[in-house]
């Protein structure tokens, strides 16, 4: 749920990079902030505890427009991968306006993508989104490891839903800008569809 700031003539998107622990979404969140001008962003916060991190920023693109006479400031966010922080995904989830969920493209780490996916699932269904309208992409990360799932197997077993979906290696940056431009895409179109 996008929040309009009439003050500032700004609206908020919030996006979630979901996915599996290890799986690169704090390296997608790190490689956008390096990559985006120092004018445009907030800081970066990184909110740790025991033994989870959270990372969020802000930042206002130039490049997306306006929607009627309201320039958009969207707000990243990472949430922690391993199972047992269940609750801090649930909060962090609160109020998203698009999710970017990361596959980690490893073998080894189908199981664990694939209880990701169903948590995801499970939480928003829980806050009252539906998961076949929230906006989505998919971004098979680790593209360029040698023990990879072919793109066609994942696409079967996580994209069911046929979302916009993108290969990745985001400790390079491959994929990464592509994915965000489509999230955010998604993610305007959707209030702008609200809006009318």
């Amino acid at each position: 749920m996008s929040f309009v700031n009439y003050h500032t003539k700004e609206i908020n998107c919030k996006i979630v990079y979901y996915g599996p622990g290890l799986g690169g979404k704090t390296t997608n969140i790190q490689f956008v902030y390096q990559k985006t001008n120092p004018d445009n962003k907030g800081r970066m916060v990184t909110l740790n505890t025991e033994n989870e991190r959270t990372l969020f920023f802000d930042f206002l693109p130039l490049d997306l427009g306006e929607i009627r006479g309201f320039k958009t400031r969207f707000h990243l966010y990472t949430v922690p991968g391993q199972v047992f922080y269940e609750a801090s995904r649930k909060l962090i989830l609160r109020g998203v306006d698009g999710i970017v969920f990361v596959v980690d493209s490893q073998v080894e780490r189908m199981e664990s993508n694939m209880e990701s996916l169903e948590g995801l699932k499970a939480n928003l269904i829980e806050q009252g989104y539906d998961f076949d309208k929230i906006p989505i992409v998919i971004q098979y990360n680790k593209r360029d490891l040698p023990n990879v799932v072919p793109v066609s197997e994942l696409k079967k077993k996580i994209n069911k839903n046929n979302f916009p979906e993108f290969e990745s290696v985001a400790s390079n940056g491959e994929g990464v800008f592509e994915t965000l431009k489509m999230i955010s895409k998604l993610v305007l179109l959707n209030i702008k569809g609200g809006l009318q």
